[in-house]
Protein backbone atom coordinates (compact mmCIF):
# COMPACT_ATOMS: atom_id res chain seq x y z
CA UNK A 1 0.00 0.00 0.00
CA UNK A 2 2.85 2.66 0.32
CA UNK A 3 3.56 2.04 -3.10
CA UNK A 4 0.09 3.68 -4.14
CA UNK A 5 0.11 6.39 -1.98
CA UNK A 6 1.82 8.56 -4.55
CA UNK A 7 -0.03 7.52 -7.68
CA UNK A 8 -3.29 7.91 -5.43
CA UNK A 9 -2.30 11.29 -3.85
CA UNK A 10 -2.16 13.22 -7.59
CA UNK A 11 -6.20 11.22 -8.30
CA UNK A 12 -7.10 12.79 -5.06
CA UNK A 13 -8.40 17.03 -6.81
CA UNK A 14 -10.16 14.95 -9.32
CA UNK A 15 -12.41 12.94 -6.90
CA UNK A 16 -15.16 14.62 -5.44
CA UNK A 17 -14.63 14.27 -1.23
CA UNK A 18 -18.49 13.80 -0.65
CA UNK A 19 -21.38 13.23 -3.11
CA UNK A 20 -23.09 16.23 -4.53
CA UNK A 21 -22.90 18.26 -7.66
CA UNK A 22 -19.40 18.14 -9.74
CA UNK A 23 -17.65 21.20 -10.21
CA UNK A 24 -16.31 21.31 -14.07
CA UNK A 25 -14.83 24.79 -13.88
CA UNK A 26 -12.06 23.92 -10.75
CA UNK A 27 -11.94 20.11 -13.00
CA UNK A 28 -11.44 21.60 -16.35
CA UNK A 29 -8.46 24.19 -15.51
CA UNK A 30 -6.73 21.47 -13.69
CA UNK A 31 -7.06 18.75 -16.16
CA UNK A 32 -5.70 21.35 -18.80
CA UNK A 33 -2.45 21.80 -16.43
CA UNK A 34 -2.07 18.29 -15.99
CA UNK A 35 -2.62 17.13 -19.91
CA UNK A 36 0.50 19.30 -20.83
CA UNK A 37 2.88 16.54 -20.91
CA UNK A 38 6.59 15.52 -22.97
CA UNK A 39 6.21 14.90 -26.58
CA UNK A 40 7.93 11.83 -26.12
CA UNK A 41 5.49 10.69 -23.37
CA UNK A 42 2.43 11.60 -25.52
CA UNK A 43 4.12 9.27 -28.83
CA UNK A 44 4.25 6.12 -26.39
CA UNK A 45 0.30 7.05 -25.22
CA UNK A 46 -0.48 6.87 -28.63
CA UNK A 47 1.04 3.72 -29.65
CA UNK A 48 -0.72 2.47 -26.49
CA UNK A 49 -4.32 3.63 -27.90
CA UNK A 50 -3.39 1.90 -31.09
CA UNK A 51 -2.39 -1.15 -29.49
CA UNK A 52 -5.76 -1.38 -27.59
CA UNK A 53 -7.88 -0.80 -30.96
CA UNK A 54 -6.10 -3.50 -32.81
CA UNK A 55 -7.00 -6.11 -29.78
CA UNK A 56 -10.63 -5.29 -30.48
CA UNK A 57 -10.37 -5.16 -33.64
CA UNK A 58 -9.09 -8.67 -34.19
CA UNK A 59 -10.72 -10.20 -30.87
CA UNK A 60 -13.60 -12.70 -31.89
CA UNK A 61 -16.90 -10.83 -32.23
CA UNK A 62 -18.89 -12.91 -30.38
CA UNK A 63 -17.37 -12.65 -26.80
CA UNK A 64 -19.96 -13.44 -24.52
CA UNK A 65 -20.18 -16.93 -26.57
CA UNK A 66 -16.08 -17.21 -25.65
CA UNK A 67 -17.26 -16.78 -22.13
CA UNK A 68 -19.94 -18.89 -21.97
CA UNK A 69 -17.81 -21.74 -23.58
CA UNK A 70 -15.28 -20.97 -20.87
CA UNK A 71 -18.04 -21.29 -18.32
CA UNK A 72 -19.43 -23.94 -19.78
CA UNK A 73 -15.58 -26.31 -19.86
CA UNK A 74 -15.51 -25.02 -15.74
CA UNK A 75 -18.57 -26.51 -14.98
CA UNK A 76 -18.29 -29.67 -16.68
CA UNK A 77 -15.08 -30.39 -15.68
CA UNK A 78 -16.96 -32.78 -13.61
CA UNK A 79 -16.58 -35.30 -16.62
CA UNK A 80 -13.07 -35.48 -16.70
CA UNK A 81 -12.72 -35.93 -12.70
CA UNK A 82 -15.20 -38.46 -12.43
CA UNK A 83 -13.00 -40.51 -15.02
CA UNK A 84 -16.28 -41.47 -16.33
CA UNK A 85 -17.66 -42.19 -20.59
CA UNK A 86 -20.37 -40.10 -21.98
CA UNK A 87 -22.58 -43.09 -21.09
CA UNK A 88 -21.78 -42.29 -17.21
CA UNK A 89 -25.85 -40.67 -16.73
CA UNK A 90 -27.50 -44.07 -18.48
CA UNK A 91 -25.37 -46.05 -16.80
CA UNK A 92 -25.85 -44.40 -13.25
CA UNK A 93 -30.20 -44.28 -14.23
CA UNK A 94 -29.85 -48.11 -14.81
CA UNK A 95 -28.09 -49.36 -11.97
CA UNK A 96 -30.01 -46.96 -9.44
CA UNK A 97 -32.77 -48.83 -11.01
CA UNK A 98 -35.00 -50.88 -8.39
CA UNK A 99 -36.20 -54.59 -9.70
CA UNK A 100 -39.87 -53.54 -8.04
CA UNK A 101 -41.99 -50.62 -7.82
CA UNK A 102 -41.43 -50.68 -3.70
CA UNK A 103 -37.18 -51.41 -4.09
CA UNK A 104 -35.26 -48.11 -3.05
CA UNK A 105 -33.02 -46.09 -5.47
CA UNK A 106 -29.66 -45.52 -3.20
CA UNK A 107 -26.59 -43.71 -3.21
CA UNK A 108 -24.27 -45.35 -1.03
CA UNK A 109 -21.02 -43.15 -0.63
CA UNK A 110 -17.63 -45.18 0.38
CA UNK A 111 -19.16 -48.00 -2.03
CA UNK A 112 -15.90 -49.65 -2.13
CA UNK A 113 -14.99 -48.97 1.30
CA UNK A 114 -15.52 -52.09 4.03
CA UNK A 115 -18.90 -51.48 4.83
CA UNK A 116 -19.98 -49.64 2.09
CA UNK A 117 -19.29 -52.72 -0.13
CA UNK A 118 -20.89 -55.13 2.01
CA UNK A 119 -23.89 -52.56 2.17
CA UNK A 120 -24.23 -52.25 -1.48
CA UNK A 121 -24.24 -55.95 -2.39
CA UNK A 122 -26.81 -56.32 0.31
CA UNK A 123 -28.99 -53.82 -1.16
CA UNK A 124 -28.48 -55.20 -4.80
CA UNK A 125 -29.72 -58.82 -3.97
CA UNK A 126 -32.70 -58.20 -2.14
CA UNK A 127 -33.30 -55.96 -5.36
CA UNK A 128 -32.94 -52.27 -4.36
CA UNK A 129 -31.05 -49.80 -7.05
CA UNK A 130 -27.41 -49.23 -6.09
CA UNK A 131 -25.19 -46.55 -7.03
CA UNK A 132 -21.47 -46.31 -5.56
CA UNK A 133 -19.64 -43.40 -5.19
CA UNK A 134 -15.84 -43.71 -3.92
CA UNK A 135 -12.71 -41.67 -4.74
CA UNK A 136 -10.12 -44.80 -3.93
CA UNK A 137 -8.12 -42.75 -2.02
CA UNK A 138 -4.76 -43.73 -0.71
CA UNK A 139 -5.08 -43.86 2.72
CA UNK A 140 -4.79 -47.72 2.33
CA UNK A 141 -3.99 -50.01 -0.58
CA UNK A 142 -6.09 -49.06 -3.31
CA UNK A 143 -5.64 -52.20 -4.93
CA UNK A 144 -8.03 -53.71 -2.29
CA UNK A 145 -10.63 -51.00 -2.80
CA UNK A 146 -10.35 -52.30 -6.87
CA UNK A 147 -10.92 -55.17 -5.99
CA UNK A 148 -14.33 -55.03 -4.13
CA UNK A 149 -15.26 -52.47 -6.89
CA UNK A 150 -14.91 -55.94 -9.05
CA UNK A 151 -17.13 -57.40 -6.88
CA UNK A 152 -19.70 -54.35 -7.45
CA UNK A 153 -19.05 -54.16 -10.74
CA UNK A 154 -20.39 -57.99 -11.61
CA UNK A 155 -23.04 -57.45 -9.18
CA UNK A 156 -24.26 -54.61 -11.72
CA UNK A 157 -23.70 -51.99 -9.01
CA UNK A 158 -22.04 -49.05 -11.02
CA UNK A 159 -19.56 -47.22 -8.87
CA UNK A 160 -18.76 -43.61 -9.83
CA UNK A 161 -15.08 -42.29 -9.17
CA UNK A 162 -15.61 -39.30 -7.48
CA UNK A 163 -15.15 -37.11 -4.40
CA UNK A 164 -17.81 -35.95 -2.50
CA UNK A 165 -16.85 -32.43 -2.04
CA UNK A 166 -16.93 -32.07 -6.16
CA UNK A 167 -20.36 -29.82 -5.63
CA UNK A 168 -20.92 -29.67 -9.59
CA UNK A 169 -20.82 -33.86 -9.64
CA UNK A 170 -23.45 -34.05 -7.30
CA UNK A 171 -25.26 -31.90 -8.58
CA UNK A 172 -25.47 -33.68 -11.60
CA UNK A 173 -25.91 -36.66 -10.32
CA UNK A 174 -28.93 -35.67 -8.02
CA UNK A 175 -30.61 -34.36 -11.59
CA UNK A 176 -29.69 -37.72 -13.45
CA UNK A 177 -31.29 -39.76 -10.81
CA UNK A 178 -33.90 -39.60 -8.21
CA UNK A 179 -32.39 -41.53 -4.86
CA UNK A 180 -34.94 -42.23 -2.19
CA UNK A 181 -31.91 -42.97 0.03
CA UNK A 182 -28.46 -42.19 0.92
CA UNK A 183 -26.39 -44.25 2.43
CA UNK A 184 -23.50 -42.11 3.26
CA UNK A 185 -20.49 -44.46 4.35
CA UNK A 186 -17.77 -42.32 2.79
CA UNK A 187 -14.98 -40.85 5.25
CA UNK A 188 -11.57 -40.40 6.67
CA UNK A 189 -11.32 -43.28 9.19
CA UNK A 190 -8.98 -43.55 12.00
CA UNK A 191 -7.68 -42.62 15.05
CA UNK A 192 -4.50 -42.69 14.95
CA UNK A 193 -4.04 -41.38 11.07
CA UNK A 194 -5.18 -38.09 12.37
CA UNK A 195 -2.23 -37.12 14.06
CA UNK A 196 -0.52 -37.57 11.02
CA UNK A 197 -2.83 -35.81 8.53
CA UNK A 198 -5.58 -33.56 10.27
CA UNK A 199 -7.22 -31.99 7.26
CA UNK A 200 -7.69 -35.00 5.46
CA UNK A 201 -10.41 -35.42 8.61
CA UNK A 202 -12.14 -31.87 8.28
CA UNK A 203 -11.67 -32.87 3.97
CA UNK A 204 -13.91 -35.76 4.41
CA UNK A 205 -15.70 -35.93 7.63
CA UNK A 206 -17.20 -32.26 7.59
CA UNK A 207 -16.73 -30.58 4.52
CA UNK A 208 -17.65 -33.29 2.71
CA UNK A 209 -20.35 -34.63 4.87
CA UNK A 210 -21.54 -31.00 4.53
CA UNK A 211 -21.71 -31.26 0.57
CA UNK A 212 -24.08 -34.09 0.20
CA UNK A 213 -26.45 -32.89 2.51
CA UNK A 214 -26.57 -29.74 0.40
CA UNK A 215 -27.08 -31.64 -2.53
CA UNK A 216 -29.73 -33.71 -0.78
CA UNK A 217 -31.37 -30.20 0.54
CA UNK A 218 -31.45 -29.06 -2.50
CA UNK A 219 -32.64 -31.81 -4.41
CA UNK A 220 -36.39 -31.56 -6.15
CA UNK A 221 -37.35 -34.99 -3.99
CA UNK A 222 -35.39 -34.82 -1.09
CA UNK A 223 -33.61 -38.41 0.21
CA UNK A 224 -34.09 -40.29 3.41
CA UNK A 225 -30.58 -40.48 4.90
CA UNK A 226 -28.47 -42.93 7.02
CA UNK A 227 -25.06 -42.15 7.73
CA UNK A 228 -22.29 -43.76 9.74
CA UNK A 229 -20.78 -41.80 12.60
CA UNK A 230 -19.22 -43.83 14.92
CA UNK A 231 -18.61 -45.35 18.38
CA UNK A 232 -15.56 -42.94 19.38
CA UNK A 233 -18.19 -40.26 19.66
CA UNK A 234 -18.69 -41.52 23.20
CA UNK A 235 -14.64 -40.06 24.12
CA UNK A 236 -13.97 -39.92 27.47
CA UNK A 237 -17.07 -41.63 29.05
CA UNK A 238 -16.45 -44.18 31.89
CA UNK A 239 -19.96 -45.02 32.33
CA UNK A 240 -20.89 -48.79 30.81
CA UNK A 241 -22.28 -49.86 28.10
CA UNK A 242 -22.96 -46.70 25.91
CA UNK A 243 -26.17 -45.34 25.62
CA UNK A 244 -27.31 -42.84 22.81
CA UNK A 245 -28.49 -40.88 25.74
CA UNK A 246 -25.10 -40.24 27.43
CA UNK A 247 -22.67 -37.40 26.75
CA UNK A 248 -20.63 -36.98 23.90
CA UNK A 249 -19.04 -33.22 24.14
CA UNK A 250 -15.27 -35.14 25.19
CA UNK A 251 -13.70 -36.34 21.89
CA UNK A 252 -10.11 -38.10 22.82
CA UNK A 253 -8.85 -38.07 19.22
CA UNK A 254 -9.87 -35.83 16.31
CA UNK A 255 -11.83 -38.36 14.33
CA UNK A 256 -13.83 -38.85 17.18
CA UNK A 257 -14.39 -34.61 17.06
CA UNK A 258 -15.24 -34.77 13.00
CA UNK A 259 -17.54 -37.60 13.94
CA UNK A 260 -19.43 -35.87 16.45
CA UNK A 261 -19.77 -32.20 14.55
CA UNK A 262 -20.93 -34.53 11.95
CA UNK A 263 -23.78 -35.26 13.86
CA UNK A 264 -24.47 -31.77 14.68
CA UNK A 265 -24.69 -31.08 11.64
CA UNK A 266 -26.75 -33.45 10.57
CA UNK A 267 -29.44 -32.26 13.03
CA UNK A 268 -29.00 -28.60 12.00
CA UNK A 269 -29.97 -29.77 8.27
CA UNK A 270 -32.66 -31.93 9.95
CA UNK A 271 -34.16 -28.81 11.82
CA UNK A 272 -33.60 -26.30 9.26
CA UNK A 273 -34.62 -28.06 5.33
CA UNK A 274 -36.42 -31.01 6.68
CA UNK A 275 -34.13 -33.93 5.81
CA UNK A 276 -34.71 -37.31 7.29
CA UNK A 277 -31.68 -38.13 9.01
CA UNK A 278 -30.58 -41.26 10.87
CA UNK A 279 -26.97 -41.66 12.23
CA UNK A 280 -25.23 -45.34 13.19
CA UNK A 281 -22.43 -45.41 15.77
CA UNK A 282 -20.52 -48.22 14.97
CA UNK A 283 -18.48 -50.25 17.34
CA UNK A 284 -15.07 -51.63 15.83
CA UNK A 285 -16.51 -53.50 12.92
CA UNK A 286 -14.96 -56.62 11.16
CA UNK A 287 -14.59 -59.03 9.01
CA UNK A 288 -14.07 -60.42 5.61
CA UNK A 289 -12.63 -57.74 2.91
CA UNK A 290 -12.02 -55.53 5.55
CA UNK A 291 -9.51 -52.22 6.37
CA UNK A 292 -5.72 -52.73 6.82
CA UNK A 293 -5.32 -50.28 9.29
CA UNK A 294 -7.38 -52.34 12.00
CA UNK A 295 -5.68 -54.48 14.24
CA UNK A 296 -7.36 -57.84 13.47
CA UNK A 297 -6.00 -57.32 10.03
CA UNK A 298 -2.63 -56.50 10.91
CA UNK A 299 -2.24 -58.84 13.55
CA UNK A 300 -3.25 -61.34 11.02
CA UNK A 301 -0.57 -59.82 8.47
CA UNK A 302 2.61 -60.00 11.55
CA UNK A 303 1.55 -63.16 13.28
CA UNK A 304 1.86 -65.35 9.73
CA UNK A 305 4.93 -63.15 8.11
CA UNK A 306 6.54 -63.73 12.19
CA UNK A 307 6.57 -60.30 13.01
CA UNK A 308 6.71 -58.97 16.57
CA UNK A 309 3.34 -57.52 17.08
CA UNK A 310 2.18 -54.73 19.95
CA UNK A 311 -0.31 -55.31 22.66
CA UNK A 312 -1.33 -51.76 24.38
CA UNK A 313 -2.77 -51.84 28.07
CA UNK A 314 -3.59 -48.97 30.23
CA UNK A 315 -2.54 -47.52 33.02
CA UNK A 316 -1.94 -50.48 36.12
CA UNK A 317 -1.81 -52.90 33.34
CA UNK A 318 -5.66 -51.89 32.51
CA UNK A 319 -7.34 -54.07 29.69
CA UNK A 320 -8.03 -53.31 26.47
CA UNK A 321 -11.04 -53.78 25.29
CA UNK A 322 -13.40 -53.37 22.11
CA UNK A 323 -16.77 -54.45 21.32
CA UNK A 324 -15.69 -56.05 18.15
CA UNK A 325 -19.29 -56.35 15.40
CA UNK A 326 -19.11 -58.41 12.58
CA UNK A 327 -19.58 -56.92 9.40
CA UNK A 328 -23.16 -58.77 8.39
CA UNK A 329 -24.71 -57.87 11.95
CA UNK A 330 -24.03 -54.59 10.57
CA UNK A 331 -24.96 -54.56 7.57
CA UNK A 332 -28.24 -55.86 8.95
CA UNK A 333 -28.65 -52.59 11.02
CA UNK A 334 -28.01 -50.57 8.28
CA UNK A 335 -30.53 -52.06 6.25
CA UNK A 336 -33.22 -52.06 8.99
CA UNK A 337 -32.19 -48.17 9.27
CA UNK A 338 -32.82 -47.39 5.90
CA UNK A 339 -36.42 -49.69 5.70
CA UNK A 340 -37.35 -47.82 8.95
CA UNK A 341 -36.26 -44.31 7.85
CA UNK A 342 -39.32 -42.19 7.07
CA UNK A 343 -39.36 -39.69 3.96
CA UNK A 344 -37.95 -35.85 3.91
CA UNK A 345 -40.26 -33.14 4.51
CA UNK A 346 -38.69 -30.60 2.57
CA UNK A 347 -38.45 -29.80 -1.28
CA UNK A 348 -36.06 -28.15 -3.35
CA UNK A 349 -34.56 -26.44 0.55
CA UNK A 350 -37.96 -25.80 1.43
CA UNK A 351 -38.71 -27.12 4.56
CA UNK A 352 -42.36 -28.38 5.11
CA UNK A 353 -43.01 -30.22 8.66
CA UNK A 354 -40.69 -32.05 10.98
CA UNK A 355 -38.62 -35.02 10.06
CA UNK A 356 -37.78 -37.87 11.49
CA UNK A 357 -34.14 -37.67 13.74
CA UNK A 358 -32.02 -40.50 15.27
CA UNK A 359 -28.86 -42.35 16.70
CA UNK A 360 -28.85 -45.92 17.19
CA UNK A 361 -25.93 -47.78 18.57
CA UNK A 362 -24.95 -51.25 16.18
CA UNK A 363 -22.54 -52.96 18.00
CA UNK A 364 -22.17 -56.70 19.53
CA UNK A 365 -22.55 -55.46 23.26
CA UNK A 366 -19.81 -57.83 24.17
CA UNK A 367 -16.40 -55.87 24.68
CA UNK A 368 -13.33 -58.39 24.08
CA UNK A 369 -10.26 -57.99 25.44
CA UNK A 370 -7.36 -57.77 22.92
CA UNK A 371 -5.34 -60.05 24.07
CA UNK A 372 -7.76 -62.43 23.74
CA UNK A 373 -8.47 -61.33 20.25
CA UNK A 374 -4.99 -62.46 19.53
CA UNK A 375 -5.34 -65.68 21.57
CA UNK A 376 -8.20 -66.54 19.27
CA UNK A 377 -6.29 -65.51 16.28
CA UNK A 378 -3.07 -67.87 17.06
CA UNK A 379 -5.44 -71.01 17.20
CA UNK A 380 -7.22 -70.07 13.46
CA UNK A 381 -3.51 -69.44 12.18
CA UNK A 382 -2.26 -72.16 13.96
CA UNK A 383 0.89 -69.96 14.52
CA UNK A 384 2.14 -68.24 18.06
CA UNK A 385 2.26 -64.36 18.00
CA UNK A 386 5.54 -63.03 18.90
CA UNK A 387 4.20 -60.47 21.57
CA UNK A 388 5.15 -57.15 22.95
CA UNK A 389 2.75 -55.54 25.50
CA UNK A 390 3.41 -52.08 25.70
CA UNK A 391 1.73 -48.93 27.54
CA UNK A 392 -0.72 -46.97 25.56
CA UNK A 393 0.38 -44.07 23.97
CA UNK A 394 -1.52 -41.06 24.15
CA UNK A 395 -2.70 -41.39 20.33
CA UNK A 396 -6.20 -40.98 20.63
CA UNK A 397 -7.18 -44.20 21.16
CA UNK A 398 -9.62 -45.36 24.56
CA UNK A 399 -9.25 -48.24 26.73
CA UNK A 400 -12.71 -50.19 25.50
CA UNK A 401 -15.80 -49.82 24.40
CA UNK A 402 -19.10 -51.41 24.68
CA UNK A 403 -22.47 -50.80 23.34
CA UNK A 404 -26.32 -50.77 24.77
CA UNK A 405 -28.02 -51.81 21.88
CA UNK A 406 -31.35 -51.55 23.32
CA UNK A 407 -32.69 -49.15 21.31
CA UNK A 408 -31.55 -50.09 18.13
CA UNK A 409 -32.94 -53.62 19.34
CA UNK A 410 -36.08 -51.84 20.03
CA UNK A 411 -36.67 -49.98 16.61
CA UNK A 412 -34.88 -51.18 14.23
CA UNK A 413 -35.23 -55.26 15.32
CA UNK A 414 -31.23 -55.24 15.09
CA UNK A 415 -29.87 -57.94 16.91
CA UNK A 416 -26.48 -59.11 16.56
CA UNK A 417 -25.56 -62.74 16.22
CA UNK A 418 -22.20 -63.42 15.20
CA UNK A 419 -19.40 -64.04 18.33
CA UNK A 420 -16.00 -63.00 17.71
CA UNK A 421 -14.31 -66.16 16.83
CA UNK A 422 -16.96 -67.50 14.77
CA UNK A 423 -16.33 -63.93 12.83
CA UNK A 424 -12.45 -64.17 12.91
CA UNK A 425 -12.61 -67.41 11.76
CA UNK A 426 -14.68 -66.66 8.57
CA UNK A 427 -12.35 -63.20 8.07
CA UNK A 428 -8.97 -65.70 8.24
CA UNK A 429 -10.50 -68.18 5.47
CA UNK A 430 -11.38 -64.33 3.12
CA UNK A 431 -7.86 -63.49 4.39
CA UNK A 432 -5.77 -66.62 3.28
CA UNK A 433 -7.46 -66.87 -0.08
CA UNK A 434 -7.59 -63.27 -0.80
CA UNK A 435 -3.69 -62.58 -0.06
CA UNK A 436 -3.00 -66.10 -1.11
CA UNK A 437 -4.02 -65.79 -4.94
CA UNK A 438 -2.16 -64.56 -7.40
CA UNK A 439 -5.70 -63.29 -9.09
CA UNK A 440 -6.69 -62.39 -5.75
CA UNK A 441 -10.30 -63.47 -5.90
CA UNK A 442 -12.42 -64.38 -3.31
CA UNK A 443 -16.37 -64.89 -2.90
Amino acid sequence: MTQLKPILSHLDPIIPSSTGKFKPDKFSAYSFHRLRCHPRLAFWSFLSVIFILLFFCFSPPDGGAAAAKRRSLHTSSYTRRMHLDSNWELKARNSARPRSKTGFSVLVTGAAGFVGTHVSLSLKRRGDGVVGLDNFNSYYDPGLKKARKSLLDRAGVYVIEADINDAVLLRKLFETVHFTHVMHLAAQAGVRYAMQNPNSYIHSNVNGFVSLLEACKNATLQPSIVWASSSSVYGLNSKVPFSEKDRTDRPASLYAATKKAGEEIAHTYNHIYGLSITGLRFFTVYGPWGRPDMAYFFFTKDILKGKEIKIFEGADHATVARDFTYVDDVVKGCLAALDTAKKSTGNGGKKKGAAQFRIYNLGNTNPVPVADLVAILEKLLKVKAKKKVLAMPRNGDVLFTHANISLARKELGYRPTTDLETGLKKFVKWYLRYYGSKKKSAW
